[in-house]
């Protein structure tokens, strides 16, 4: 750290006024026209709703919550926040009521910015019980004016009364008293094993980060990235405002998640990030075209693919190919490859990743084959999210590189990864036990993920979640995450939990995607009434035990692991849901309440049975609950032989 080095996120604002202040910071897409706002636009109205905040009574330290969708405006709240003292508290959009209300009351927020009247309406159905909410300020008012205005206000409002005041002075002495140790935000964690924590992240933390992260990567400000991931997540932090700030590039928000494909390819980013589930996604839309396609359309597709997954990561990562080979490929991307990057928005990539849980090789090595730097990062909230990345020219399938600079890693006797770094949050809020618990003296963390550094190339390898990690009965290991992967790159497969810890044989659930399968019937002229019809069909069941054990065969080839080949399995007749805490609002899944609620499944997958009825609690959109119930089918799958199977070590 060099003494010129900024204090706060405030204070980097300040620079990015002074070096690029008619640059382009923020872009909106509204009513289809997309609005921009240079830095030092973007700084007028960030103090206008700060020292708005403070004619409400902000005190230093107060906590301000900030729950909507991507949106300039909701940015602004959480730099505003911070230049009036206080800590930005973003929420998940999509968190039900009480879950907002857990968050409210453990941070004891005095302050709401809420995006819209759906955000209102959750704080007001809960606000009896929240003793320290004062005021709730909104973004969009439309469908409020009815409301009780008493402690409400809206954010135009606020800035206003910010404009009219005589507390600019307050707010910039606010600004200089703040330190590289005082708190830049707290966010929560997803859950996965129990309520979420409230993750504390200092100045330090998120400027370390960026900057280290930013420099690894030569980001720079004309450097162009898409906000479209919950705003309460570490990762959108890190990018729309560590990075974004500490850079000086220019974060684009979508007008809505259903246009945001559109909004990818007008703005093509140069800067992307997406978790598995985005890129997975993306691919399954890619093969329900190409099924739809031309027979000619097809044929070129499948040629130049085959072509590209042969030689396009090694052409992306600068080896040498052979000039046939490159010909084949310069008339495969005008073919192929351009027009497909096109429609993905992705034309312009100079650096992309993916986080959040592993990513299937093959679904990695299908964008890298396009010539898209498509790379792996691993990181927590509690790391502020970077804790190892790929250098260019060192991206593999199944590592997730090397220590990120400042990082220090170790791997313990059982396996667990450990790292140190400037990132490393500072406590968890009023949990000092959990915060010893995963945080030791010297600085160490615990990660939660067993996974070995490799001799050589210093790049780490994640097996799986330490606690999802065991032996089968004849103690071959059992990583699940890793055959999860595999059955999730087929289109047709959306999620996948596997078992088969302690036991001799594995097996699991699947959930089919409804996308992907119901074009599959619509081109059959097969009628289905709902999801689950669909999900029991005999024809799907068939193509799924044919995707299962073609998983078996490549499981099989890794001695390591080949234990972990299913032998039964059953698709679920119910999506997967984070409103059923079933999976967190990161899209993991909670494989703990998972195996509890459906304990009557699991049982028939392995004594024998042929088929199960079972009846399941679900929740409706509006919050009612109801019950579904299904008699599914139980589908024996082939398993391969292996040559030689060698037990963990």
């Amino acid at each position: 750290m060099t003494i010129s080095t900024p204090q706060s996120v405030p204070a980097l604002l300040a620079r990015n006024v002074a070096q690029f202040g008619d640059k382009p910071a923020y872009r909106e897409k509204e009513y289809g026209i997309w609005q921009s706002w240079t830095w030092a636009q973007a700084a007028a109205e960030i103090d206008a709703l700060a020292t708005g905040l403070l004619t409400l009574g902000a005190n230093a330290g107060d906590h301000i919550a900030i729950i909507g969708r991507n949106r300039p405006a909701m940015y602004w709240g959480m730099v505003a926040a911070q230049k009036a003292g206080c800590v930005p508290v973003p929420l998940y959009q999509d968190a039900a009521a009480e879950e907002v209300a857990y968050a409210l009351d453990h941070c004891g927020a005095r302050f709401a910015i809420a995006g819209d009247q759906e955000q209102v309406d959750k704080i007001a159905d809960v606000r009896e019980g929240l003793t320290q909410l004062e005021h709730v300020i909104y973004l969009d008012g439309r469908g409020l004016r009815k409301y009780d205005h008493s402690a409400m206000t809206s954010y135009a409002d606020v800035q206003a009364a910010g404009r009219a005041s005589n507390m600019a002075a307050e707010m910039e002495a606010r600004v200089a008293a703040q330190t590289y140790d005082d708190t830049c935000v707290m966010l929560y964690t997803s859950g996965t094993t129990g309520r979420p924590k409230g993750v504390v992240l200092s100045n330090r933390n998120i400027i370390e980060t960026s900057k280290n992260s930013s420099e690894f990567d030569h980001l720079r400000p004309g450097d162009e990235t898409v906000a479209y991931l919950p705003m309460a997540w570490v990762g959108d932090f890190i990018f729309s405002i560590g990075q974004a700030i500490w850079t000086g590039f220019c974060v684009n928000c979508p007008e809505s998640e259903h246009t945001l494909a559109t909004d990818l390819r007008e703005i093509g980013p140069t800067y992307y990030f997406a978790p598995p589930r985005v890129f997975e996604n993306q691919l399954t839309q890619v093969m329900i075209r190409m099924e739809d396609a031309g027979r000619v359309k097809k044929w070129l597709f499948d040629r130049f693919m085959a072509t590209a997954k042969r030689v396009g990561p090694a052409m992306l990562d600068g080896t040498s190919v052979g000039l046939l080979d490159r010909l084949k490929y310069a008339l495969g991307d005008v073919l192929v490859y351009g027009p497909l990057k096109n429609t993905l928005g992705f034309s312009r990539i100079r650096v992309g990743y993916t986080a959040g849980e592993a990513i299937g090789p093959e679904i990695f090595d299908f964008y890298r084959s396009l010539g898209i730097n498509l790379k792996q990062l691993y990181g927590q909230t509690e790391a502020s999210v970077f804790i190892t990345q790929q250098p260019d020219g060192e991206v593999r399938g199944d590592t997730v590189g090397v220590a990120s600079p400042g990082v220090e890693l170790k791997i313990a006797e059982n396996g667990e990864v450990f790292y140190r770094s400037p990132g490393t949050f500072v406590e968890y809020y009023k949990n000092a036990e959990s915060t010893a618990d995963t945080k030791d003296p010297e600085g160490w963390v615990a990660t939660g993920d067993a996974g070995f550094v490799e001799e050589g190339s210093g790049h780490l390898r994640i097996i799986d979640r330490a606690k999802d990690v065991g032996k089968m009965a004849d103690g071959s290991l059992f990583a699940p995450k890793y055959v999860e992967n595999k059955l999730k790159f087929f289109p047709n497969v959306l999620e996948a939990v596997m078992f088969g810890n302690g036991r001799e044989e594995c097996t699991a659930f699947l959930n089919i995607d409804l996308t992907a399968v119901g074009n599959w019937a619509e081109r059959n002229n097969i009628a289905y009434a709902s999801y689950q019809e669909l999900a029991g069909h005999p024809q799907v069941l068939e193509t799924l035990r044919a995707h299962v054990e073609e998983v078996n065969r490549s499981v099989a080839a890794d001695p390591m692991l080949a234990g972990c080949q299913v032998y039964r399995f059953l698709v679920l007749h119910k999506q997967l849901d984070a409103d059923d805490g079933e999976l967190t609002r990161t899209q993991k899944v909670r494989r703990k309440i998972i195996e509890e609620k459906f304990g009557d499944l699991i049982g028939a997958l392995y004594d024998g049975s042929g088929e199960i009825y079972t009846e399941t609690e679900v929740t409706y959109e509006d919050g009612r609950k109801g019950q579904i119930t299904a008699t599914l089918q139980i589908v024996d799958a082939a398993v391969a032989p292996v040559a030689a199977r060698m037990a963990a070590q």
